[in-house]
């Protein structure tokens, strides 16, 4: 399998690495520090030095790329067959590798590019490639939809890989169109879409396995949840979907007031103290206050943490995300930005503190 595949790991591996040698020629134009990572409303959030930003993303994916042809490559169900789904495995590393590299070296030059809508045209396209590849699957360990009743029999299989791919062609097509929508709304519509992605065809998998049953067709026996080792991955699937769940959607942020400062606690991120006589001025403005995280809390529900943009330069943010308002206030030099969950909250908080800060 190795042997049949060399050539395109070979040319593969050269085009993840394409960006390192763009990088390379631009070396004396790009500046110190680069944005490496966006977050979800396409804000960079993750910066690395120039050397770290050129290097150490491609190499990393090429890494991931090596190790998952190999993984594929040495499948024994693999052997001999399912060679257009590798070919698949063999080239989005590639295609990640320069789309990403692209849009780091256009933000660094100053070319205004929309960061979530090219990502979520390539997720769209990645998913119609997918979609097109899945029935030409047939039954392995590695590539495919692979629960337990996709595995009882190779009729499962393959009823779930059609229909898993007309559903992932389809939802591709959906996805790049989410790309028209503002940034932001366009890659939580994409998120909500990859996660009925996800399902539709493990569901599909599970009702077709019953009516399997009921037709009293052989099939090979599937794990049961009842053995310890089902019960200990269920709980842990399950723990670990609902923390993803309440970091994204979940949390809040309260400002309590006393006599000398007052208190910032915050759902997922450190609690915040500041004294009155170390605030230089509190500002109320009737809108967001737009900023990149640097490092801290960002997710459909709360912006917690250090933060960047023009007008600031770093700054410390404890908002909810997107609000209608904030209050800006300069403490020892330093910017702070405070939000309620709605504009009268906001605003509250905002007389609290000339009060306080005015006696």
């Amino acid at each position: 399998m190795i042997r049949k595949h060399k050539w395109e790991l070979i040319v593969s591996s050269l085009v993840i690495l394409i960006p390192v040698l763009v990088g390379l020629l631009l070396w004396n134009r790009l500046p110190e520090t680069l944005a490496t990572h966006w977050g979800i409303a396409g804000q960079p959030d993750g910066y690395g030095r120039l050397p770290y930003a050129v290097f150490v993303p491609y190499l990393c994916l090429l890494a991931g790329h090596w190790f998952c042809f190999l993984v594929t490559a040495n499948d024994p169900r693999n052997q001999n067959r399912n060679w257009k789904p590798i070919r698949l495995v063999l080239w989005i590393m590639p295609v990640l590798s320069n789309v990403c590299g692209a849009i780091m070296y256009a933000l660094a030059l100053g070319v205004k590019v929309s960061v979530s809508g090219i990502m979520v045209v390539a997720i769209g396209l990645m998913f119609v490639a997918i979609g097109n590849y899945l029935p030409k699957c047939r039954q392995n360990y590695t590539i495919g939809i692979k629960v337990p009743w996709t595995f009882a029999s190779e009729e499962n299989w393959n009823a779930t890989h059609r229909f898993g791919g007309r559903v992932w062609m389809i939802g591709g097509v959906g996805i790049m169109l989410c790309a028209l929508l503002p940034a932001g709304w366009n890659a939580g519509v994409m998120v909500a879409g990859i996660v009925i992605l996800a399902v539709a065809p493990i569901l599909y998998s599970y009702l077709y396995y019953r009516k399997q049953v009921k037709r009293g067709d052989e099939m090979m026996p599937i794990p049961s949840v009842h053995t310890r080792a089902g019960k200990i991955g269920t709980v842990l699937g399950l723990a670990i979907l609902l923390f993803a769940l309440a970091m994204l959607f979940t949390g809040k942020v309260e400002t309590t007031f006393s006599d000398d400062y007052f208190s910032i606690k915050a759902s997922y991120y450190d609690d915040l103290t500041v004294f009155y006589d170390r605030v230089e001025s509190v500002e109320y403005r009737d809108s967001n206050v737009p900023g990149s995280r640097v490092f801290g809390v960002g997710s459909f529900r709360l912006l917690l943490g250090s933060f960047e943009n023009e007008e600031f330069g770093n700054y410390t943010r404890y908002t909810y995300y997107n609000p209608d308002a904030c209050v800006v206030l300069k403490v020892s030099g330093k910017t702070l930005v405070l939000s309620g969950q709605d504009k009268a909250e906001t605003q509250a908080i905002y007389q609290e503190l000339l009060a306080k800060t005015e006696k």
